[in-house]
């Protein structure tokens, strides 16, 4: 007899959570200390590991770490190593006894076990809050966004943290979860005025600049060496979001993701948060600073490292630290509105009469297209011109190539669900 469709979310729920034991404040004391990370504590820096990778956190992991990020890059390499086939083949079992689903729907739901199972594994070791993901199928669509995000909490919602991408639809997904009392990281952002607008409309528990990304892109493209790109726009964006939060206009806190070296630690000294890959945490512990050699940089004012006479304007990356009066007289006039009644091409629609279309970006068919082919760094020749007319921002560009590169580490995942479904004699 076929279950009721009715059922689906409890009945997943209770698959995801069997055998979950978890250990909620009882293992810190467990956990070495060392100084340097309490230093970073002292500062007002909260420290998560940027990994999914339970070898990887063991090494690394001590009482001054709070959280555990993972996203669809670092969850398909748990996958790819087939830990998760057992658990793939039976899920797949449960979700037979469904009437009504869609090959489609069921991946969905796959993908959602994967997630959180393997969020409960990292929770349960070491007592971490867990970042996770949704499927990148869900970016563009708010309703589904916010139900899943729901389901996500449900499953643990004294540890999960809900990662939604910053796109139109994540974005008003993000405002009514916030609404809610959900913790939110709001991801793939690089840019102070993304953060500003995310931070005043969305108002998650957490945003992001992906600096690493900016370093790697300055450098790529010939701009210069790349170094304290990344840096520059994350403390721009700290000053703004830590002024908002001054001003009782959100409580949001910034995270400095994708960091790509040890001194980025240093750097950002009394950021409110960073995650870090296990390599550079570890890194960071081998340049042997003393703690009091590691002190607050929030307020530095580092110089890009730029060919020249680089046109910071030309080439888009004043979008990066800059937050200017169009925006925030747009972010004004939108909070008049009734944002939750709006569709996420309406929101489009509204940062274009004012001036802003740079920034929530109406993006063409065949510019995803290229995106797709760059990968996760874009290539400045594809997109000069666009960049100098401020017809897109190079935050918006960096962001719609994060996207795309998460979503084809998700379809890896994806494929690898089916293939072991086909090895054995299974289907969608």
């Amino acid at each position: 007899m076929q279950k009721a469709t009715s059922t689906l979310g409890t009945q997943i729920h209770d698959f995801v959570r069997a055998g979950f034991t978890p250990h909620f404040g009882g293992l810190k004391d467990t956990f070495d200390s060392k100084p340097p990370w309490r230093r970073l504590r002292q500062l007002g820096t909260e420290l998560w590991l940027d990994t999914g990778s339970i070898e990887d956190s063991q090494k690394l992991w001590t009482q001054e770490f709070s959280a555990l990020t993972t996203n669809n890059t670092l969850l398909n390499k748990e996958v790819q190593s087939g830990i998760y086939d057992t658990l793939i083949a039976e899920a797949a079992d449960l979700l037979a006894g469904f009437s009504g689903l869609s090959p489609q729907d069921k991946m969905l739901e796959i993908a959602f076990i994967l997630n959180a199972r393997h969020g409960l594994r990292l929770v349960e070791k070491f007592d971490a809050y867990v970042s996770v993901e949704e499927h990148t199928d869900l970016a563009n669509d708010v309703d589904k966004a916010v139900a899943y995000a729901h389901r996500y909490h449900a499953i643990c919602p004294e540890r999960f943290i809900v990662k939604i991408p910053f796109t139109p639809a994540g974005l008003l997904a993000t405002r009514r979860l916030s609404a809610d009392g959900m913790p939110i990281n709001h991801t793939l952002g690089f840019s102070a005025r993304q953060n500003f607008l995310t931070a005043r409309i969305g108002r998650p528990k957490f945003v992001n600049v992906f600096l690493g990304r900016l370093n790697a892109f300055t450098a790529d493209n010939g701009l210069g060496d790349g170094s304290y790109v990344g840096e520059k726009a994350t403390l721009a964006s700290q000053a703004a979001v830590s002024s908002l939060r001054r001003r009782g206009l959100t409580d949001s806190l910034q995270i400095g993701a994708s960091l790509r070296a040890a001194a980025q630690v240093r750097d950002l000294a009394g950021i409110d948060v960073m995650t870090m890959p296990p390599k550079v945490a570890a890194q960071f512990l081998q340049m042997g600073l003393e703690p009091d050699k590691i002190d607050d940089r929030k307020a530095a004012q580092y110089n890009p490292g730029l060919k020249e006479g680089m046109d910071s304007t030309r080439t888009g990356l004043d979008t990066l630290w800059d937050i200017d009066d169009d925006l925030v007289g747009c972010v004004e006039d939108l909070e008049k509105e009734d944002i939750d009644s709006f569709a996420p091409e309406e929101l489009v629609a509204f940062f274009e009469t004012h001036n802003c279309s740079d920034v929530l970006v109406r993006w063409s068919d065949s510019q995803v297209k290229i995106s797709r082919a760059e990968g996760k760094i874009p290539r400045l020749e594809n997109w000069r011109d666009l960049l100098a007319d401020k017809a897109i921002g190079l935050d918006s560009l960096m962001n719609l190539a994060g996207l795309n590169s998460f979503a084809a580490d998700q379809q890896e995942m994806d494929d690898r669900v089916r293939k072991v479904l086909g090895g054995s004699g299974k289907s969608l």
